[in-house]
């Protein structure tokens, strides 16, 4: 069966369960008494008018409004949403277009979402709604664009460490990214008979390095994400001079024999600051690319439905950087701290951070790929 008869088999299945994710696509159908009645349709509209929620129009608004009436009301929400895992997960298999697999996988997103609902779990406080979103759905949006991170991760990285090994070998070629007064500056902060180790505190104050540490960090991964508006180029050039800027930092300054200082200092909120960098990074692109390539859909829906995912994205990189700035402020600073206890402590945090988006959420990702094989 080719990609056109698989649609033209299915279609009228993935259109009917849009249907009943949005109470407010209804409009578009002569809507019959049985379907008012409708105990799935009537619930999640009270809930959309109770949290005043704005409902989002359907590209396949025409074909939606040719459906029978009777086969929406008649529909059985939990079996259509295997019926559907179950498309998804052959359309993978066959190799149909991205466009098809990615209308798929954001119906069936929405669709997981609302079977898997947690509230008599964690109840609707803001308390609960942040317990789900960092033990399942932060976690598992990371894992569902893992290809986003992959590529944000290399253009990132890879000039961070062509950067280190290039300084060990051509010490000048630090001149090149940095002025000489930066590299002045960088020096004075992390030379071993310095008072602090990293940037001056005029107070002493740990707290107030806190504030700007936040300040500072957040200000990175916002200009890493919103400069995939510019079709994902803006994300990419902000990428790969982080990861110039940062390698330079790090190869010159083990160069010049103050690894002993900076190592120890980084090694404790790297994990946290450079993976939400490397998320922010993906945040941009997977919003870039929707306007650059946005399929079968308008530049305006594909921007939409990618901002959905990237906006979570954000939310979970913003509370690395708020953690990143903590560990930074209070604990990499420390002087009294041995520099084998700041390293164990880093390779720790490294750990921590791979098994939370390798594992955490994984019982309920497991569950929705039982799903989707049947």
């Amino acid at each position: 069966m080719n990609q056109e008869q698989f649609i033209h088999a299915h279609e009228q299945q993935w259109l009917i369960l849009e249907v009943l994710l949005n109470p407010g696509l209804k409009q578009a159908l002569n809507t019959t008494s049985e379907f008012k009645k409708s105990w799935f349709n009537k619930w999640r509209e009270k809930r959309a008018i109770k949290k005043k929620k704005v409902i989002s129009k359907s590209p396949y608004k025409e074909k939606i409004a040719a459906l029978n009436p009777d086969v929406i009301s008649n529909a059985d929400f939990p079996e259509l949403y295997r019926d559907v895992c179950q498309h998804l997960s052959l359309a993978q298999s066959r190799r149909y277009s991205p466009y098809l697999i990615e209308r798929l996988s954001f119906l069936i997103d929405q669709a997981h979402q609302v079977f898997y609902r947690q509230s008599h779990v964690h109840g609707e406080s803001v308390l609960g709604s942040l317990v789900t979103f960092f033990t399942r759905t932060f976690p598992q949006t990371v894992r569902n664009e893992s290809q986003w991170l992959w590529f944000s991760s290399a253009v990132f990285y890879l000039p961070l460490i062509l950067m280190i090994i290039i300084i060990q070998i051509w010490p000048e070629f630090v001149y090149s990214v940095m002025s000489p007064d930066t590299v002045a500056g960088m020096e004075a902060m992390y030379d071993p008979l310095a008072e602090h180790i990293g940037r001056e505190r005029g107070s002493d104050s740990d707290s107030k390095m806190f504030g700007f540490y936040i300040f500072n960090n957040t200000g990175i991964g916002f200009r890493t994400f919103a400069t995939g508006l510019l079709f994902g180029i803006g994300s990419l050039i902000t990428l790969m001079f982080n990861g110039l800027h940062i390698g330079a930092a790090a190869g010159h300054l083990t160069q010049i024999g103050y690894g002993s200082t900076f190592w120890p200092f980084v090694s404790g909120h790297s994990a946290m600051e450079l993976t939400a960098i490397a998320l922010s990074g993906a945040a941009g692109l997977k919003l870039g690319f929707s306007l650059l390539i946005p399929g079968r859909k308008s530049r305006y829906q594909a921007m939409l439905d990618a901002a959905k995912i990237s906006v979570k994205i954000m939310a979970g990189a913003a509370v690395m950087f708020f953690i990143a700035a903590f560990i930074e402020a209070f604990w990499s600073s420390s002087q009294s701290i041995a520099a084998n206890i700041k390293y164990t402590a880093g390779i720790v945090m490294w750990l921590m951070v791979i098994a939370y988006f390798a594992f955490v959420g994984h019982e309920r990702s497991k569950s929705h790929k039982q799903e989707k094989q049947g």
